[in-house]
């Protein structure tokens, strides 16, 4: 385990290496799983503002879903509020590109100039998720069985989690949390 301020940082982090290979996956965390993306108070506001300009990217199920049940839902088990689902299963903001490969509808109206926000933090960080507790985030490695081909492709180009996620921690948490869990990484002993 590794602590920076008031973040501890799992292992797995910087042991596993990891790089998406949506040729593999097609996106499959996009639809797979129990809910939508975790939002964060200011995200779900966000998305109230965006969302008219967001629409134009999203398919017909994915917007007869959110006029629905809502811009996002609250999930009893999380005790969270996360992005809405199309018949318990796809994220309603997700579509696919030509080769069936899941792309998400916010990301897109990002890159079409639409709006300033990217996508959900917690999409963009994935594999690695973040519990929040009173006073400290605990910041581990998401293992799921979906992203076995990310992770031979990741020991492949021998990039670990904390790496592949850079941008996203960066979002988050800031340059100077990077680059310290960069310096502790880099003395992290490795298991054999």
């Amino acid at each position: 385990m590794i602590l920076i301020d008031d973040k501890i940082i799992g292992d797995d982090v910087v042991e596993v290496q990891f790089v998406c290979n949506l040729k593999a996956c097609k996106g499959a965390c996009c639809w797979e799983g129990d809910y939508g993306a975790p939002l964060t108070d200011e995200e779900r506001e966000t998305l109230k503002k965006i969302y008219d300009d967001v629409k134009p990217f999203l398919t017909p199920e994915g917007r007869a879903a959110i006029e629905t049940q809502g811009i996002y839902v609250y999930v009893d088990e999380t005790k969270e509020y996360a992005t809405t689902l199309v018949n318990n299963t796809a994220c309603a903001y997700m579509t696919r590109d030509e080769n069936g490969i899941a792309k998400c509808g916010i990301e897109e109206a990002h890159k079409a100039g639409k709006t300033d926000f990217l996508k959900p933090i917690s999409c963009h960080l994935y594999p690695v998720r973040i519990d929040h507790h009173e006073h400290f985030d605990a910041i581990n490695y998401d293992k799921w069985e979906i992203c076995s081909a990310a992770c031979e492709l990741g020991k492949k180009m021998q990039m670990p989690v904390y790496q592949f996620v850079k941008d996203a921690l960066i979002r988050k948490y800031g340059e100077d949390f990077y680059e310290a869990l960069e310096g502790a990484a880099a003395i992290h002993e490795t298991p054999s």
